[in-house]
């Protein structure tokens, strides 16, 4: 197998492939089986400061109803944030311990203080670097972008300030000017950014006339925006970029590591395929570098880069030419098509 390493937040990893946070990533068994497969690093499963914030309540709830039994009946339940926080410290602290390759925790909070407290307890156990979630939905019409960039910029530059780990950022697709952001969090001094956060969407049932959860895998050719703006940021920030969401096969792999991707994030296809879906990938890779006589992925990485490919400014294949071009031969893609 040719040489598959790659460089992610300063972290030296054996391939380009990390299983992605999910469900999945909380099952110490799961995660062991991920490094047999090759897996380079993974993410251990989301902290959600909501989800802290909701069991403290259901706490709080379930013990008032005694309070008027014995005055000091509250007094004898622990601090259930604290509990849950440190359940959670001493679980990813143990899967550190078990793994040889990089552990990366995942953090999503509401408020700014919360994030910075809870960065620096995950550092205390030993993890090679924290993901930061910066996912935002809007809900007031009184709130504009630059001010909501601002707050997350802030918070990123604290969290990295306090932190002697490397701090990646797990990017929405959402934003006006991704690049003008990711520039900003590249000054800023982040490690990393992940092209991008696939979230949970609101759904209805008809029927019943009720919102219902739906939890919506990726679906194959998501990966696309990613590429276009790996492609673009290749050469232009210093942090290392992931590419996530949508990727099933080594094609996809291949495609956003010759736009610049320093390595990509998979959750979908192991859920759809299994874990075993992580060996193929790197074997297929590998195969593929054999076939095309590359020896390292750093011989053929941003290959493909907007800054590669457009350096006298007259290649514009990432930007809004390429739209016109695809108009003006929508004939010869039609009759490639594959119905």
């Amino acid at each position: 197998m040719n040489n598959l390493e790659t460089s992610y937040m300063g972290l030296r990893l054996s391939s380009p492939v990390i299983l992605g946070a999910s469900e999945l990533t909380s099952h110490p068994d799961m995660l062991k089986k991920a490094e047999e497969q090759g897996a380079a690093a993974v993410i251990y499963k989301t902290l959600f400061e909501e989800q802290i914030q909701m069991e403290n309540l259901q706490h709080d709830e379930k013990i008032s109803q005694y309070n008027d039994i014995h005055a000091e009946m509250v007094t004898l339940h622990p601090d259930i944030e604290r509990s849950d926080i440190d359940y959670y410290l001493v679980k990813i602290r143990k899967v550190k311990e078990s793994l040889s390759i990089p552990v990366i925790a995942s953090l999503n909070c509401v408020n700014e203080s919360s994030w910075f407290r809870y960065a620096k307890m995950i550092e205390e156990t030993g993890v090679d670097g924290i993901e930061m979630n910066l996912y935002q939905t809007p809900t007031r019409f009184d709130l504009d972008a630059a001010t909501i960039e601002q707050q997350q910029i802030d918070i990123v530059s604290g969290v990295k300030a306090q932190l002697s780990i490397p701090v990646s950022v797990k990017l929405s697709s959402d934003y006006t000017n991704i690049l003008h952001f990711a520039k900003r969090l590249d000054d800023a001094g982040v490690n990393g950014m992940v092209l991008f956060n696939a979230f949970f969407q609101p759904d209805v049932d008809i029927l019943k006339e009720t919102h219902r959860r739906a939890f919506n895998l990726s679906r194959k050719g998501e990966y696309k925006k990613s590429l276009r703006y790996a492609g673009m940021l290749y050469g232009r920030v210093n942090a290392d970029v992931c590419s996530s969401r949508g990727i099933f096969n080594s094609e996809d792999i291949i495609k956003l590591l010759l736009t610049g991707a320093s390595c990509v994030q998979v959750v979908s296809a192991v859920y759809k395929h299994g874990i075993e879906r992580i060996g193929v990938f790197n074997r297929e890779i590998s195969e593929w570098m054999e076939k095309k006589q590359y020896s390292s992925i750093s011989q053929f990485r941003g290959k493909l880069s907007d800054s590669v490919l457009n350096r006298n400014n007259t290649l514009l294949v990432y930007k809004r030419a390429q739209y016109i071009d695809l108009l003006m031969h929508s004939d010869t893609v039609l009759e490639n098509l594959e119905w």
